[in-house]
């Protein structure tokens, strides 16, 4: 029997559309002078510089004041995005909030996006409540040969909890090769690679570790299939619980999310009140 938690996966995976899973309960000219004249015109030059440069230095602080600014106002309410023109995501069940571009789309608090086991469609791999999709009608397939054709996105981004976990690192650790496992490359894990956990400090000062998880050579096994990338923030709500912020998408195809948008949606990554539900779980 399907389970309804299954999302896109690949080889021999279900695809179907985003899950909508149970309510949570109470769940980026000359250099010396020979005459006078020369010496002259040489100072009045080197006046001009200096206040172009102050010129310059004013627009910096000008527009530091002005990023400040937009950072305090988001502190203040965390529903403003720090992007103007993006839009807010926010999971009132671990207390945190991101932007993400307005081209993506943002699902309600309570949605639950997930993978299943292959080979064991009752056991959830990883999931994540509050998603944020781009391009969720990417690619359609008909993923067990029924006739029945479903949409896979681009790419998906939310938070969940870590219960279990020791500290921002260590889940960052854990759960970005998963995200790629389980989206990308069951039931093959030799092709998930991870880099070391990097200390991380997001614009409003959430500080953690984040990771980034990549495979190479994941079967084509449709034409949907192929390689991924995960990054996973690792951090600490309001009430001190372990949390993090994921992000995976496919590779190696035309408008595939870039490193530099995946880095300036994370700095975004914010703190939203105090969690709604101290549960581990997504």
């Amino acid at each position: 029997m399907q389970n309804p938690y299954q999302q896109p996966t690949h080889p021999g995976g279900l695809y179907p559309p985003p899950l909508q899973a149970p309510r949570e309960p109470d769940a980026g000219g000359g250099r010396t002078g020979r005459r006078r004249r020369v010496v002259g015109i040489c100072a009045l030059t080197a006046l001009a510089v200096v206040a172009a440069g102050t010129g310059v230095a004013l627009g910096v602080r000008e527009n530091r004041a002005r990023a400040s600014a937009v950072a305090a106002a988001s502190a203040a309410d965390p529903t403003k995005p720090l992007v103007a023109g993006w839009k807010t995501v926010i999971n009132p069940k671990h207390g945190t909030a991101f932007d993400v571009p307005p081209g993506w789309e943002v699902l309600e608090p309570e949605v639950f996006s997930g993978h299943v086991d292959d080979k064991d469609s009752e056991k959830i791999l990883i999931g994540h409540s509050a998603p944020a999709f781009y391009k969720s009608r990417w690619c359609t397939v008909d993923g067990d040969g029924d006739g029945s054709v479903s949409d896979v996105r681009l790419a998906n981004t939310g938070t969940k909890g870590a219960g279990g976990a020791k500290d921002p690192a260590d889940i960052a650790v854990k759960e970005a090769p998963t995200w790629v496992y389980a989206a990308y490359t069951q039931p093959d894990k030799s092709v998930v690679t991870s880099d070391r956990p990097v200390a991380f400090t997001t614009k409003s000062g959430v500080k953690g570790s984040y990771v980034r998880a990549r495979s190479s050579g994941a079967a084509r096994t449709d034409p949907c299939a192929g390689d991924g990338q995960a990054i996973v923030f690792g951090f600490r709500n309001s009430r001190g619980d372990l949390v993090s912020w994921d992000f995976y998408g496919r590779t190696g195809v035309p408008g595939a999310v870039d490193d530099a948008l995946i880095m300036r949606i994370l700095s975004t990554v914010r703190l939203a009140g105090d969690p709604k539900d101290p549960g581990p779980g997504p």
